[in-house]
């Protein structure tokens, strides 16, 4: 009986803990957020965007804004119709579909003098979880480091409330 308990769990836990840690919040810029003269470049390269995860992007409110963009007004700096702006300081933006995104900041030269413009490729999101290793590996930077975390916690959650009800 108790092999079964423990089967069911484990079970349950496979099936919920890849859906709950596979989307990841990414912090454009980390503690520096959204702002000039800070290499958004190098801030993405070695990161793997996925279908599902989100882009926040944090300024203050007002000095700056996003705007998503193709790569011709991405290489050009041109800026949409402000209606188009995202301006909230606190930018939430899910990345639906795989390929190339780019976004610029609008204000002043914020784009081509300060290089606050950012360009990510993301890729389909995760389905069935292929094996992995024992322990997946930390976050490289603080971007994502609370997705793990979390999942890990809801998944232990689960598995202590099922094995209280079983």
């Amino acid at each position: 009986m108790a092999s079964h308990k423990v089967f069911v769990v484990i079970a349950f836990a496979a099936i919920i803990f890849p859906a709950l840690a596979s989307a990841a919040k990414y912090i454009v810029g980390d503690e520096t957020g959204w702002t000039n003269g800070f290499n958004y470049t190098t801030w993405a390269s070695g990161k793997e965007f996925h279908v599902g995860d989100e882009l926040v992007f944090n300024y203050p409110a007002g000095k700056h804004n996003v705007f998503k963009v193709n790569g011709t007004q991405f290489k050009n700096c041109e800026i949409p119709p402000l209606n188009e702006a995202l301006t909230s300081g606190k930018d939430v933006i899910p990345l639906a579909k795989p390929g190339k995104k780019w976004y610029i900041c609008g204000v002043a030269k914020h784009c081509a003098e300060g290089g606050q413009k950012l360009v990510i490729n993301v890729l389909p999101g995760v389905g069935a979880p292929a094996p992995s290793p024992s322990w997946p590996a930390p976050p490289t930077s603080g971007s994502a480091k609370g997705t793990l975390a979390s999942g890990l916690m809801a998944a232990a959650l689960v598995a202590i409330a099922m094995v209280a009800v079983l």
